[in-house]
């Protein structure tokens, strides 16, 4: 047991002689508030509870009740007379935040009396408390150089308002005469009644019968607002604004006061902002107006009648919005409750109707009305700017509060319509008054026609998808009718019939730019004629004339003819449809073009097809002056009978161009909504994208795929010895023609992408469905090229071995003994190069270098085992082996031109090849056999053995040579049993 200590006994609670003196106990609240670093601190305890449970209890007594608690100890004493209760109290009178501090100094007695405190023994439990009934007294005295402290300050307040509660308790319809007995301007006395609210709310509660008196003076609020109206309405019919501003400045001092103290009084629109608006006549001509007349006879759209009735509109909202904002308190937000109402009843309801009819008669005209109304509607924003600007200036709180016509409204109301995410991208929102007063003008349109764009974005999808589908289906039809009744050459153009295709697309591109700048007409006019009354057709027109296939004047062999006309025009035709072209060596720079206010799309100067000067013309004329005859004659000798003769019209870039026009005017509709915030300008934005992603569909499985699948399984199909031509192979000269039109595609959908969609996007974001689905427009169309190229080239070497064989005479390799020695190459050889010459110069400037230089390679290592294959089929002599050193050199000059290094040198060692078939010693020749080195190991012995046994002395020489390369005896070693 002696190991075991005894315990201490502990106290459960501190005995009243161990509690805190009053100047202790304060020290040890303000050492609360600072944190110790050695240990947390020990927060004091008065009686059974923790002081801030004291605290916290103190803040929801009124305040007869704290000074019955402060008189029990000098514990308690200490508690009543910390801060943060008087703080509460006086932040709950809203002084500084209501600006009502000039009122509370008018009642504020200046002769009261200020009681120095009396002193008590320092052992007294109540201080220096008075012994009596409980009141307020105990905060009636401080030193006259105290600083302003919450409690102070709440005791000044306290001293002016309370005798005024009397009078409050009188009956209703004699309150307002006890608290104003002589003539007061109604401002102040708003006021006064304001402040009297605050300081009778549940927060403060200056007495035990505070419930009631707010009651009764709620009820006084109420008879007093009823008679600013009926003040207002009075100055209204007059049209007396002094009267109407004081007035309403009045009702709007009051009217908060009930939903801020909560006593009885709902959130709801304030009652004289709503009954002003009620007698605005703006809402009761609607019948003059007829939605209906913005569709002609014919059953087509002309904004003609809504120009008018938006002109009206935004002259009602110039004079009644001015005249809100003259009258009304800018914190009260009527201009913008009344605007909120016009676009509701007014604007919305003729909107409604008009696209109400535009549904029966069709999608198209549908979206077009959608689109039009809208930028039709987005003029009212800049008419509420302007009256906004001229006498309101937009707090954060009368934006964001919906007081108003406006207050207690949901968080549409305002700015807070817009989503939090768009607040945080734009930090200026909060700072920038201009900024703020145009944002919520828009929300005003934004909120008016939201209830249109479920509709309008699912039929916007809907509408795209039938029209890339029709297109695709036309493009399908006529392509099967084609092979049916195969067009002639001469009725075609071609890429590769022109003077410099890589010129050519440049100047197709840079058109191409343009056109994407040329203005949309969104809003069609009557004056515009008939043929503007669908939307965008400048654009059509300038789509239409970017086909090459258009600019030639069908002259034969499917030639253009270039021309300067007047103004140093270059024409490309002979007809006066044709389209023009700049000549330039670069795409010209032209600025972005961002959605705008409204989306619309615009450049600063007037856009035509495209012009240049003389002097350019003439520059770019001098450096193109080559004309490829080849490639024309190639092309003009194509066979028109077979399928293969229409591989080139497999693919289009007039249906390319349709695909992209039906996107951009999909797009162009949209982007009339792009600024659209929150929720709708989140599906705005994925229906942006997902357009874009539908035309590459379009234009990648369904066209560009099929078309070169469909080509190369013609290509494959060829047979060259059914043709007579031997220059060119017909279905690889199209299918590189295809290969030029495929290039052409992928870099107009680039320069659509760069130009219209790259604004929306983040090209950086490899997980964007717009930047995948691109990534795999291109992959499509660079696997299409290279399994055409594999099958283009197999045609090819096709074709030059079936040159070669017809070509090359029986006895080409050996020529009779008396017969003349010619250095120069075969006719077979000649006709083999220039067929391969001619295909590999069509598809420079379709493809990359790197799928140039693989099809390069793929023809001549094609090309070594034609020539091997057709050695090992020749006798050849001494003389001919001459004639087979000729050809061989003749067939690497041709590979050294092509420029790929790994190649050339396979060549180079089969060049060198060819001396085994001129060594007339047999002896040198086995020598030559055995030099593995002469050849840099492409060649083994028994590779080049098989060579020299197509020799013509071949049987003279065999043994000779096989006792010299294998050392072989036959005499000495064969023996026979």
């Amino acid at each position: 047991m002696h190991k075991f200590t005894t315990l201490e006994p502990t106290k459960l609670y501190v005995s009243p002689s161990s509690r805190l003196s009053s100047s202790a106990q304060k020290h040890v609240f303000s050492s609360t508030k600072r944190s110790s670093a050695s240990a947390p601190a020990q927060k004091p305890w008065i009686g059974r509870l923790p002081a801030d449970v004291h605290l916290l209890i103190l803040a929801y007594v009124p305040i007869p009740d704290i000074a019955a608690y402060a008189v029990c100890s000098r514990a308690t004493s200490g508690i009543a007379r910390d801060e943060s209760v008087w703080e509460r109290r006086y932040t709950a009178l809203g002084i500084e935040r209501y600006g009502l501090g000039p009122t509370l100094d008018a009642y504020v007695r200046t002769d009261s009396p200020r009681s120095p405190p009396t002193s008590s023994a320092p052992d007294d439990e109540f201080g220096e408390f008075t012994v009596g009934a409980p009141s307020l007294s105990f905060v009636n005295a401080w030193p006259s150089n105290q600083r302003e402290t919450f409690r102070a300050k709440f005791l000044r307040a306290h001293t002016a308002l309370k005798p005024l509660l009397p009078s409050i308790s009188s009956v209703p319809h004699a309150t307002l005469a006890a608290l104003f007995p002589s003539p007061t301007p109604l401002t102040q006395q708003a006021k006064l009644l304001h402040l009297l609210a605050l300081f009778l709310s549940p927060r403060i509660q200056p007495t035990r019968a505070s419930a009631a008196l707010l009651a009764s003076l709620n009820v006084a609020i109420d008879r007093f607002d009823v008679s600013l109206l009926t003040a207002f309405d009075g100055a209204d019919s007059k049209g007396d604004e002094r009267r109407m501003r004081e007035a309403s400045e009045a009702s709007w001092q009051v009217w908060g006061v009930g939903v801020s103290v909560g006593a009885g009084r709902t959130k709801g629109e304030w009652e004289m902002g709503k009954v002003w608006a009620d007698k605005r006549e703006i809402f009761y001509e609607t019948e003059q107006w007829d939605p209906l007349a913005n569709f002609t006879p014919q059953n087509t759209l002309s904004f003609t009648p809504m120009d008018a009735f938006i002109a009206h509109v935004l002259a009602g909202l110039e004079e009644h919005g001015s005249r809100a904002t003259r009258v009304f308190p800018p914190t009260a937000g009527v201009l913008w409750a009344f605007a909120d109402r016009v676009g509701a009843e007014v604007i919305g309801e003729y909107i409604s109707t008009l696209l109400a009819r535009a549904r029966q008669l069709g999608r198209e005209v549908f979206l077009q009305a959608t689109a039009a109304t809208f930028r039709e509607a987005w003029r009212v924003v800049d008419g509420l700017v302007r009256v906004a600007g001229e006498g309101v200036h937009i707090s954060d709180e009368s934006v964001g509060n919906g007081k108003a016509g406006g207050a207690g409204k949901e968080k549409t109301n305002g700015t807070e319509y817009r989503d939090e995410e768009s607040q945080k991208e734009d930090g200026k929102a909060s700072v920038d008054p201009d900024r703020k007063i145009r944002e919520r003008a828009e929300d005003v349109v934004y909120k008016m026609f939201e209830t249109n764009m479920d509709e309008y974005l699912d039929e916007e999808i809907e509408s795209l998808k039938q029209a890339l589908d029709v297109v695709c289906k036309e493009w399908e039809r006529t392509t099967l009718s084609t092979t049916t009744h195969p067009l002639t050459p001469s009725s075609q153009t071609r890429f590769l019939t022109s003077q410099n295709p890589a010129l050519v697309k440049r100047n197709v591109l840079a058109s191409f730019t343009d056109v994407l700048l040329l203005p949309v007409t969104i809003v069609p006019r009557a004056v515009a004629g008939a043929g503007n009354a669908v939307m965008g057709v400048g654009a059509v027109q300038g789509f239409a004339m970017l086909n090459p296939q258009r600019w030639g004047g069908g002259g034969g062999g499917g030639g253009y003819e270039r021309g300067v006309g007047a103004g140093g025009v270059v024409r490309y035709g002979d007809d006066d449809a044709d389209a023009l072209f700049e000549i330039g060596e670069a795409e010209e720079d032209v600025p972005e073009v961002g959605p705008g206010a409204a989306g619309s799309s615009t450049v600063s100067r007037p856009v035509s097809i495209i012009t240049t000067t003389t002097t350019n013309t003439t520059a770019s004329t001098a450096t193109n002056t080559t004309t490829n005859t080849t490639t024309s004659t190639v092309l003009s000798t194509a066979p028109s009978s077979n399928q293969t003769q229409t591989l080139d019209l497999l693919l289009s870039l007039d249906v390319a161009l349709s695909l992209i026009h039906a996107d951009r005017e999909s797009l162009k509709r949209l982007e009339t909504f792009a600024s659209y915030p929150g929720h709708y300008g989140r599906l705005v934005r994925d229906t942006i994208e997902e357009v874009f992603c539908l035309m590459l569909g379009a234009v990648g499985e369904r066209h560009v795929k099929a078309g070169f699948d469909t080509a190369t399984d013609r290509m494959a199909a060829y047979k060259p010895s059914e043709h007579e031509s031997t220059a060119s192979v017909a279905p690889l000269v199209q299918f590189f023609e295809l290969v030029h039109v495929g290039d052409m595609i992928q870099s107009i959908v680039q320069v659509y992408f760069d130009k219209e969609l790259a604004q929306y996007i983040d090209r950086t974001d490899f997980l964007n469905v717009v930047v995948r689905e691109k990534k795999r427009f291109e992959n499509i169309l660079d696997d299409c090229v290279a399994a055409g190229l594999n099958a283009g080239t197999q045609v090819l070497m096709n074709q030059v071995e079936h040159i070669i064989l017809t070509l090359t005479k029986p006895r080409e390799y050996y020529p009779s003994s008396d017969a003349p020695l010619e250095l120069g190459p075969t006719r077979g050889c000649t006709e083999a190069i220039r067929c391969l010459e001619t295909h590999c110069k069509l598809l420079k400037g379709s493809t990359s270098k790197e799928v140039l230089e693989v099809f390069h390679t793929e023809v001549g290592i094609r090309l070594i085992a034609i020539l091997q294959k057709h050695i090992k089929r020749q006798i050849i002599s001494l003389n001919g082996g001459f004639q087979v050193i000729a050809d061989l050199n003749t067939y690497y000059a041709f590979i050294a031109s092509l420029k790929v290094p790994s190649i050339t040198a396979d060549f180079s060692h089969l060049k060198m090849l060819g001396h085994v078939f001129v060594v007339e010693d047999a002896k040198d020749l086995a020598q030559i056999v055995k030099d593995v080195t002469r050849y840099g190991g492409a060649y083994r012995p028994e590779d080049i053995y098989e060579f020299i046994q197509r020799r013509s002395d071949w049987k003279k020489i065999e043994k000779t040579v096989d006792k010299t390369m294998y050392n072989l005896s036959f005499k000495e070693d064969c023996v026979v049993c």
